[in-house]
């Protein structure tokens, strides 16, 4: 994160983002699969790296030098790191080798920001939940960050499912809505995006279109 200065002189935080370029390496259509998704390639990395079955599956084989993909896919940022596959309402308007940039945003638009939040390894329910503890008073040496009751006695004679208690924190899918791009470069393939997105540094992000857009 880092922070700029908006046209008012006001200092806004923002999170910059390197957006691609990503490649589309397959393409799924309802006819052939049942249901309409391409899947897309991001982060060039060494040929070595992949397993055959990456290989194969990107036409990186001897054998696989004719794969129809294969002379669009033929340009810097293969072989590809991470693949991921996305649902599309018109899977036919994409080809494979397409290539997929952060010229798809714009300045002022909304996006929702998908990662994986930083892991808090086993947390008790103080910093999991936000219990405020058991009082420091009154004899209680020893449940000042205990959960205190988590059910009755004979009935129901058991914990309830669901009820919160201390365990694993953190290390979960986690959306960002309505996130506002303050600034899009397309030389660098960054994008400037206003606020905190989940995750660490080096992160792996899905940006998309946001879906659920405050009205007004």
């Amino acid at each position: 994160m880092t922070q700029l200065f908006d046209d008012a002189g006001l200092v806004v935080p923002v999170t910059v983002i390197e957006a691609g370029p990503c490649f589309v390496t397959q393409v799924k259509r309802h006819e052939t699969d049942g249901y309409e998704a391409i899947q897309i390639g991001f982060q060039e990395t060494e040929e070595r790296k992949l397993t055959r079955a990456e290989r194969g599956h990107l036409g990186l084989l001897k054998a696989d030098k004719a794969h129809p993909s294969r002379k669009q896919l033929d340009e810097p940022g293969l072989p590809l790191r991470t693949l991921r596959e996305i649902r599309v309402e018109d899977a036919g308007r994409y080809q494979e080798g397409q290539r997929l940039d952060v010229g798809m945003f714009s300045e002022g638009e909304l996006v929702d920001v998908v990662g994986t939040s930083k892991g808090r390894g086993f947390q008790g329910v103080v910093k999991r939940h936000g219990f405020s503890g058991g009082p420091k008073t009154h004899g209680q040496s020893d449940r000042r960050r205990a959960p205190g009751s988590v059910g009755a006695g004979s009935t129901p004679g058991r914990v309830f499912k669901g009820m919160r208690m201390a365990g694993h924190m953190g290390n979960q899918r986690v959306t960002q809505m309505n996130l506002r791009v303050v600034r899009v470069d397309p030389e660098q393939n960054l994008l400037v995006v206003r606020g905190a997105v989940p995750g660490s540094k080096g992160g792996l992000l899905l940006i998309r279109e946001a879906r659920k857009q405050k009205q007004g």
